[in-house]
C-alpha cells in the first residue's frame, strides 16, 4: 500500500498494549508510509538542531512482527512554551491540514498540563512533550495519516496500567496526571491494562484524543499496520492500525448492528432554575455528548417544562446519566438505543484576509459536500481585526469553495 492511498480511507486504532507517539509512527510506517517520507516531514520543520535521526526496523513482540521506529534527538537544556511550538509548526513547509492537526494536539497537551498544575495555558512550558523527539512524533503522526489518505480515524478503549514513572516534575503515578486529564477531557473509554507500567503516554493520549473518535466503525479492511513499543512485556507490546473503507448496513445486509452504537438520554424537568441549563449543556458536551438539545413541553397541572435530550455513544451512557441526575432536579433518566447514518468528516485549514481558519469538511463517497468554519477561529480573528465573526466565517466559506470544493467538482 503506497502513501497515495484512497482519499476515502478510514483508520481504526486497536490498542491492546496502549499507545505512544513512536508506536503510532510504527503503525504508519508498517502500513505503507515510507520512513524516508517521515524523515522529509521532519526536515520540513526546519528544526534548530539537525543532529536528530530516524530509523525503522522489523522486530518481534512476542509472536508478532511489527515495525519499531527509533527517534533520536539531542537533550535540550531549555523548555518550549506552546507559542514556541506553534511558531515552529506554522513556519514549516507542511500542508496546512497537517499543521492545524499538530497544533491542535499540542494545544490539548498544554490545556491538560495547565489543568494538572493549576496555571494558565500560556505559562505552561513543556518538558518531555516539548522536546524534539516529541515534536517529531506528533507532527510525524499527523503527516503520516494525511499521506495515507486517512479521512477519519477511530480508536478503541485505552488500557490503563499502574505504578510510577519518572518525569521532569519528579516521580508521578501511572497513568500520568496529564494523560488522565487528556482522557477525561475527551471522554475516552478505558479498560484495565494487561499488566503494570505506563502503557498510555501523554503524547500518545494527546494524539488519539485529538485525532480519533472513540468507537469501532463498520469497515472493509484493506491493510493492518503493526507498531512496536520500545519495551518488552509478557504480552505483545504492539498497537495496530486497521485501514480500509467505511461500509454501511445497506452495503452489508443484516449488519445493522455495525452502525454506530448510540443512545439517547432524556429527562423531563419542570422545577429547575433556568439559569442552570446553560452550564448543564456545557458539562454534558464536555463529558462526551455528541449533541444536546432542550425542548419546551406542557407538563401535568399545566406547568411549563423542559425535556433535556442527549445523544451520545453508548460507551458514555453511564457518565452522562449520572451527570443528569447530579446536576438537575430529575429523579430518573430515560435511555433509548438508536443508530444514525453519518457523513464522512475531514478537516482542513484555509487562508483568508483575516488569517488561517480551520474548516470541517463534509464528504459523501469521498467528495466534499460542504464546509463549516470553526466558530472559535472566527471569533478570535474577528476580535483581532475588529470585524464580526460572521464576516470571518463568510470569508472562510468562500476560501473553502475556491480552494477545496470547486476544484474537486
Amino acid at each position: 500500500m503506497s502513501a497515495s492511498a484512497s482519499t476515502n480511507t478510514i483508520g481504526y486504532l486497536d490498542l491492546p498494549s496502549g499507545v505512544s507517539g513512536d508506536m503510532l509512527l510504527g503503525c504508519l510506517v508498517d502500513a505503507g508510509w515510507p520512513v524516508d517520507d517521515l524523515i522529509a516531514t521532519v526536515r520540513a520543520l526546519h528544526l534548530p538542531a539537525e543532529n536528530w535521526s530516524i530509523t525503522a526496523e522489523r522486530v518481534m513482540r512476542g509472536p508478532l512482527a511489527a515495525t519499531l521506529v527509533h527517534v533520536t534527538a539531542p537533550e535540550e537544556s531549555h523548555h518550549r512554551h506552546l507559542s514556541d511550538i506553534q511558531s515552529i509548526i506554522a513556519a514549516s513547509d507542511l500542508p496546512a491540514t497537517v499543521q492545524a492537526r499538530a497544533i491542535d494536539v499540542f494545544t490539548r497537551l498544554a490545556a491538560a498540563e495547565a489543568a494538572v498544575h493549576g496555571v494558565d495555558v500560556k505559562s505552561i512550558h513543556f518538558h518531555e512533550v516539548g522536546a524534539l523527539d516529541a515534536i517529531i512524533d506528533i507532527v510525524g503522526v499527523c503527516a503520516g495519516l494525511h499521506a495515507l489518505g486517512v479521512t477519519q480515524l477511530y480508536a478503541g478503549a485505552l488500557p490503563l496500567g499502574s505504578g510510577w514513572v519518572n518525569s521532569a516534575h519528579g516521580k508521578l503515578p501511572v497513568p500520568a496526571p496529564a494523560t488522565l486529564a487528556l482522557l477525561a477531557a475527551a471522554g475516552a473509554p478505558s479498560r484495565p491494562a494487561p499488566g503494570p507500567g505506563e502503557l498510555v503516554t501523554p503524547t500518545g493520549a494527546a494524539l488519539v484524543c485529538a485525532l480519533a473518535e472513540f468507537r469501532q466503525p463498520a469497515m472493509s479492511l484493506r491493510r493492518i499496520g503493526y507498531g512496536a513499543g520500545q519495551k518488552q512485556f509478557d504480552w505483545p507490546n504492539v498497537a495496530r492500525l486497521w485501514l480500509g473503507e467505511a461500509t454501511t448496513a445497506a452495503e452489508q445486509p443484516g449488519t445493522s448492528d455495525m452502525l454506530p452504537a448510540m443512545v439517547e438520554l432524556e429527562t423531563n424537568l419542570d422545577d429547575m432554575n433556568p439559569e442552570h441549563y446553560g452550564p448543564l449543556v456545557e458539562h454534558l458536551l464536555a463529558a462526551g455528548a455528541a449533541d444536546v438539545w432542550l425542548t419546551p413541553v406542557q407538563m401535568k397541572k399545566g406547568r411549563p417544562g423542559i425535556v433535556v435530550s442527549v445523544l451520545a455513544a453508548a460507551a458514555h451512557e453511564a457518565v452522562l446519566a449520572r451527570l443528569l441526575l447530579e446536576e438537575t432536579t430529575t429523579l430518573g433518566v430515560r435511555v433509548h438505543v438508536v443508530h444514525r447514518h453519518e457523513a464522512e468528516r475531514s478537516f482542513a485549514t484555509v487562508e483568508t484576509v483575516y488569517g488561517p481558519v480551520r474548516v470541517k469538511l463534509k464528504l459523501i463517497d469521498g467528495t466534499v459536500n460542504g464546509a463549516k468554519p470553526e466558530h472559535d477561529d472566527c471569533v478570535r480573528l474577528g476580535h483581532a481585526h475588529q470585524v464580526s465573526p460572521r464576516q470571518v466565517e463568510m470569508a472562510a466559506i468562500a476560501a473553502a469553495y475556491a480552494t477545496i470544493i470547486a476544484p474537486a467538482g
